[in-house]
């Protein structure tokens, strides 16, 4: 399933000029986005689907529903099967909308936490040669991770402000999972069990803001915590089974600037997977559901590895797109610093 958080485009308007509801959570679906709540609700309405608990029509909330939330919606899918959800209405609204009358949010936009892992080896590797380094031995021997801004999650398709101090804006190539189901301790074989799902995210990264923090031994802070983009969509795992390997997935990822690719690596590349980041994350601390997690940059993943040899730092109008497959693009734009803003 690809759960989505959206909004009614205002050009979707009706006549009488209502402004469109907030956002909502739902599933994309031939096409469209299947309103969850609205799903349910003609569900119970027309069908008999018995309720045992009213679906909350909010990413984080619904995450809090554990399990129970999620077999219901199972259930409530399941009963949808065979009828075509855009001629569906609950008391005048649809059950469903085209998808190119949704404006998509960040599938989770207010995660309770975000943490970046560093798990990709080709990526460390090499982006520390080229600052003069050598591999640590550390690294090998557990994930390592730092905490980033969880209130500054934007969408697909979101414009990404360019600080105004900096002059080596980049982006990054990475898979992101959610916590669906909290833990301490968490051991490594059954830590899949723990993620809601998966999705593309993009670390933007002012470099020479981190460079002077990652001097100093502390960070990155600043050259991180201006903006994520996380999107188009929150994947279950029910959706990989065909590229599943234990706890590994052979998904191909890819980064194009302005339509040039530019980096192309695979989730599968993962030194560290994903079971050992979250008993990593998890080690004598709680993790919650919204819980927001990065793998770290794929090889070849930003214009840092690369070198301003193969592209040139981002500016103002470039067009980033990460897609990684089965999990969709997620693309956004580059804007000059304060473009968009309201100024008191």
């Amino acid at each position: 399933m690809k759960l989505v958080t959206y909004t009614v485009k205002k050009t979707e308007l009706t006549i009488s000029g209502d402004e469109p509801a907030g956002a909502r959570i739902g599933w994309v679906q031939d096409g469209h986005i299947v309103d969850v709540g609205f799903a349910q609700e003609w569900a119970t309405l027309n069908k008999g689907l018995p309720i045992t608990r009213v679906l909350p029509t909010d990413m984080l909330a619904f995450l809090e529903s554990g399990e129970e939330g999620m077999e219901i919606l199972f259930r409530v899918t399941d009963v949808l099967k065979g009828e075509n959800p855009a001629s569906l209405e609950v008391e005048g609204e649809p059950v469903a909308i085209p998808l190119d009358a949704a404006e998509l949010a960040a599938p989770l936009p207010g995660p309770r936490s975000f943490r970046d892992f560093y798990a990709f080896e080709q990526h460390v590797k090499t982006a520390r040669a080229r600052r003069g380094l050598e591999m640590v031995p550390e690294w090998y021997e557990i994930p390592v991770f730092y905490f980033s801004n969880p209130h500054s999650i934007v969408g697909p398709d979101a414009p990404v402000e360019k600080p105004p101090n900096t002059g080596e804006l980049d982006y990054e190539l990475e898979v992101a999972f959610v916590i669906g189901k909290g833990g301490r301790d968490i051991p490594a074989e059954r830590a899949l069990d723990h993620v809601a799902g998966f999705s593309v995210l993009n670390d933007w990264s002012a470099r020479d803001l981190q460079r002077k923090e990652m001097k100093v031994g502390l960070g990155p802070a600043k050259g991180k915590d201006f903006a994520t983009s996380v999107g188009p969509w929150l994947v279950t795992l029910d959706e990989l089974e065909d590229r599943r390997q234990g706890d590994r997935f052979d998904l191909t990822m890819t980064a194009r600037v302005n339509g040039r690719e530019l980096s192309r690596g695979n989730v599968g590349d993962l030194t560290h997977s994903f079971a050992r980041m979250i008993e990593q994350a998890s080690k004598n601390c709680t993790l919650l559901p919204g819980d927001l997690i990065g793998s770290g940059t794929v090889g070849t993943g930003c214009i840092l590895e690369l070198g301003t040899e193969v592209h040139r730092w981002l500016e103002p109008g470039d067009v980033v797109e990460l897609e990684i497959e089965k999990l969709g693009v997620l693309k956004n734009r580059v804007i000059p610093p304060g473009e968009g803003r309201e100024h008191p």
